[in-house]
């Protein structure tokens, strides 16, 4: 059986109306949305989203629907980082680094187990692990023949 995890940047795309669902590049780039790779390993998926900057209670991880897993957080600009003593509102000379609210979506596969989940932030880099169900052994029937 194939397993596919799909992610897409923008909230506004329903998961379940539009399977699969994909968002433009120039959508995903318009937003503060983090990269994210996704791990297969045998007992669990494992999610690594770069979120730099961010604490762990700035981002919420979530099951909907009991298959979608949902990321989402807000990456704001420092107050501090803005402040100079000789001038209180800088002029922006280039803005590479995205802010705002993201929104990442995955349809986990059918062997996932949504209600074992994890998630650890640590050194700008938030760890989702979400476990896998254990294989369904076959089943044997015997038939009598007559």
């Amino acid at each position: 059986m194939e397993s596919r995890i799909i992610g897409c940047a923008n909230s506004d795309y329903s998961a379940k109306n539009h399977l699969p669902f994909h968002c433009p590049k120039s959508m995903a780039a318009a937003t503060a949305t983090p990269p994210v790779d996704v791990m297969e390993y045998p007992n669990s998926y494992v999610f690594a989203v770069d979120v730099p900057g961010l604490k762990s209670g700035d981002v919420k991880v979530e099951i909907e629907d009991a298959n979608i897993l949902t990321i989402a957080g807000e990456r704001k600009r420092s107050e501090e980082e803005m402040k100079n003593e000789e001038c209180p509102k800088p002029k922006y000379l280039k803005l590479e680094r995205k802010a705002g609210k993201f929104t990442r979506k995955f349809v986990l596969p059918e062997n996932a187990k949504g209600d074992s989940i994890s998630a650890v932030c640590r050194n700008g880099v938030l760890t989702v692990t979400v476990e896998k169900l254990p294989p369904a052994k076959p089943k044997t029937v015997q038939v009598q023949i007559a």
